[in-house]
């Protein structure tokens, strides 16, 4: 659960933009601030259902989005190859100034 849930909030956060602000408040609530769908329906005035449905719909919105553009696969990619380079030269300090510059601009 813990990996989905880190997944999801990797998503979010690439691809919040491109939700509408209902979806991106049921989803910041629910992943970001850990409300339950019963504090969200509460708060929103609509069944847990409905917001049950709305978030479920949104991590498919979420993971379509992911498989045409693989932002966040990129971003996963680039983070292992900053490891990588780093393991690889510590023996060269400017090369790890410039490589925690590099892992900064994320």
């Amino acid at each position: 659960m813990l990996e989905k849930t880190t997944r999801v909030n990797y998503l979010f956060d690439f691809y919040q933009m491109l939700l509408t602000p209902k979806q991106r408040n049921y989803m910041d609530l629910y992943y970001l601030e850990d409300y339950s769908l019963g504090e969200i329906s509460e708060t929103f005035e609509v069944s847990r259902q409905a917001v049950y449905d709305n978030i479920r719909r949104t991590e498919a919105m979420l993971e379509d989005y992911e498989s045409k553009l693989r932002l966040y696969e990129r971003f996963q990619e680039r983070q292992q190859l900053i490891a990588q380079l780093h393991d690889s030269l510590t023996d060269h300090e400017q090369a790890l100034k410039l490589l925690e510059r590099l892992k900064e601009l994320d």
